[in-house]
């Protein structure tokens, strides 16, 4: 009897659908805009306000996923100057619970992280080579 290996899970395979899902929401700006617009429909003003640190661009390029994604929705309003919203799809929606778990994860373990990097420079400064 052969024995096969043991194949490697979806979610590492760099092809898989998993991964090209999870490579997207995965960023860095991705949960926060989910998790922005989980409260209410937003303008792009008010998310780059909202979203300390985000970039014109990469906020731009985020919510562009998104929508191509089908995890927002953008409205087109015909007035001048042009006023754009953004809000999240059904699908968008499925999402918030995982990132509010994830988030509630951060903020329970987010000290015995912090206790870990500083062990770790310490770590490095008494033996330079770890580094």
């Amino acid at each position: 009897m052969t024995i096969e290996p043991q194949s490697r899970p979806c979610v590492l395979d760099q092809t898989s659908d998993v991964r090209q899902v999870l490579d997207l929401i995965a960023d860095k700006w991705t949960a926060l805009v989910i998790l922005s617009l989980s409260r209410n429909t937003r303008r792009y003003g008010e998310l780059h306000r909202e979203i300390g640190g985000v970039s014109q661009k990469m906020l731009t390029q985020t919510l562009r996923n998104l929508e191509n994604s089908g995890l927002i929705d953008r409205k087109v309003y015909p007035v001048v100057p042009p006023m754009v919203e953004y809000s999240l799809t059904p699908l968008g929606e499925t999402l918030v619970a995982p990132l509010k778990t994830l988030c509630n994860w951060a903020s329970e373990h987010f000290h015995e992280v912090e206790l870990a990097r500083a062990e770790a420079v310490d770590r490095k400064q008494i033996d330079p080579i770890i580094a």
